[in-house]
């Protein structure tokens, strides 16, 4: 991001909020010339120094950073839903989401977060039915008894259980992002960062 456009904002937000360059330096904890300099486009805060003026000013770093983002919740809705295209393949329930995510993760506000969060679910959960159909196959073709009372119904009810649980997952968290909430995916495994 240019300096021009983060001091850009950062003044914008603070003439929104009312505060002089004194009271946003002090409610942030940092120096009057960071501020200044912040401001004048001389430096481009990061880390510590972004989180304290996103802090001062009443918003969230990513907020503050991505400020000419789009909102769009019926995107990030639709971004949710189509992970439900596993139920026709399962690789379609990763492939469509990565696909939606690359193409407007740096248009709409909040689709990189949500999208690797989608993807991850999708990745993690596609290797627990990979591994939970192979071991069905080879104690059932081999008849393996390393967990006697483990029957293949008990491992297919698993399956079918996981299938299940990630449609709820996918459901709940298009309609908690439809209405502007926070998404959370449970039992994922962050391949994505």
């Amino acid at each position: 991001m240019k300096n021009s456009k983060l001091s850009e904002r950062v003044t914008e937000l603070r003439n929104r909020k009312g505060f002089s360059q004194e009271v946003l330096a002090e409610d942030s904890g940092l120096s009057l010339r960071t501020i200044q300099r912040i401001e004048n486009g001389e430096t481009t805060p990061r880390g510590d120094t972004l989180q304290r003026i996103a802090k001062g000013l009443g918003v969230t770093s990513e907020e503050l950073i991505d400020w000419k983002l789009e909102k769009n919740d019926s995107y990030l809705a639709l971004l949710n839903i189509s992970a439900l295209s596993f139920i026709i393949f399962p690789l379609l329930g990763i492939i469509i989401p990565i696909v939606m995510w690359i193409s407007k993760r740096k248009e709409v506000s909040k689709v990189d977060k949500i999208g690797k969060q989608v993807i991850n679910f999708q990745i993690t959960w596609c290797l627990f039915i990979f591994l939970i159909y192979i071991f069905s196959f080879l104690s059932f073709m081999f008849h393996l008894s390393i967990f006697p009372r483990i029957t293949l119904f008990r491992i297919l009810m698993t399956g079918a259980f996981l299938f299940l649980f990630n449609i709820i997952q996918v459901i709940m968290n298009t309609l908690k992002v439809k209405k502007g909430r926070h998404a959370r995916y449970y039992l994922s495994i962050p391949f994505l960062r």
